[in-house]
């Protein structure tokens, strides 16, 4: 098999693996979203240890260790991904799983503006449009909810922002995730023993199924991680965009199809603008790539550049 083929394999797997979350969150019920999240990063820092422990990982996060700046911009790295795991989980536990795949539809338009705003980057016209177009849907979309669509916003905010500070940081991705899961580890173990002295938590007191769905958080989260990364490394930009949009097509197919959660003539209209603005934002990403390597041949057709408006959020983590 190619690596590219092997590449996109891993791409595909990842995205589906992230799309398909919904369902897992859904099983994990009746634990609250916050047990969820502890048990997510719990044992998200086995997992990834294991796999550190597996590929001999731990020189590398040694290194990192030793860079002050590093583990500030790692801890608040841990913070803005807590807040988007956390926010997720509760859109979905409250039956709101299409706001959370609007969330995915409209992040990459969130990093471009992070971009603009932090790096000092400037959008071409097509990505200005596409901007106003997804601005426009944000305003539909407003009216139609009665309200701000908060969890769609919340999730794109912090999901951008998590690959800013990814990008900056410039982590492998079990690394970083171990670090960040790290970070997190004492406070949420703190919070699980809490809810284990006031009888209220689930862990090990509903089934053994049970039980065992709060352990796999841990591998659910690290395995499309490192898919993701396999698939970063052997395929281009342009295709690693495109199969971003499996996620929230599979979060939105679930919340409608399986969920039952409504979908009005209004609020569709709102979705078919954001998903007018991604056509005008990938098309433009395509072409400009392709200008690029017409104008450079010996650029590289592999790898993973947040600034992209192809790039997804954080190019090291889950979607979620």
């Amino acid at each position: 098999m190619s690596q590219t083929r092997l590449g996109y394999l891993y791409g595909i797997g990842a995205y589906t693996i992230w799309g398909f979350m919904p369902l897992y969150i859904k099983l994990l019920r009746p634990a609250g979203p916050v047990e969820v999240l502890a048990h997510r990063v719990l044992w998200s820092v086995v997992a990834v240890a294991v796999v550190l422990f597996a590929v001999r990982g731990w020189r590398r996060l040694r290194l990192v260790t030793e860079r002050p700046n590093a583990l500030r911009t790692a801890a608040l790295a841990a913070g803005v991904l807590a807040v988007n795991w956390g926010i997720y989980i509760y859109g979905v536990q409250t039956d709101r799983v299409v706001e959370t795949a609007l969330g995915y539809f409209i992040t990459p338009l969130v990093v471009v503006l992070l971009g603009v705003g932090f790096l000092g980057e400037r959008l071409r016209a097509a990505q200005r449009a596409a901007v106003g177009i997804g601005g426009a849907a944000v305003a539909v979309l407003t009216v139609v909810y009665g309200h701000i669509p908060y969890i769609a916003v919340s999730v794109a905010l912090s999901f951008a922002g998590y690959g800013l500070l990814k990008k900056r940081l410039g982590l492998p991705a079990a690394q970083g995730l171990f670090i960040e899961s790290a970070v997190l580890a004492l406070p949420v173990l703190a919070y699980v023993g809490w809810l284990t002295w006031r009888g209220e938590s689930t862990f090990a007191a509903i089934s053994p199924g049970h039980t065992a769905l709060l352990v796999a958080a841990g591998a659910i989260t690290a395995v499309p991680l490192l898919m993701f990364a396999g698939a970063a490394n052997r395929i281009p930009l342009t295709g690693l965009g495109m199969l971003q949009y499996i996620t929230p097509i599979l979060q939105l197919g679930f919340g409608v199809l399986l969920f039952d959660e409504p979908m009005p003539p209004a609020r569709l209209a709102g979705f078919a603008l954001v998903w007018a603005a991604l056509a005008v934002f990938t098309i433009d990403g395509i072409r400009h790539a392709h200008g690029a390597r017409r104008t450079d041949p010996l650029a590289p057709r592999t790898g993973v550049d947040t600034s992209s408006a192809l790039q997804p959020a954080g190019a090291a983590p889950r979607m979620n």
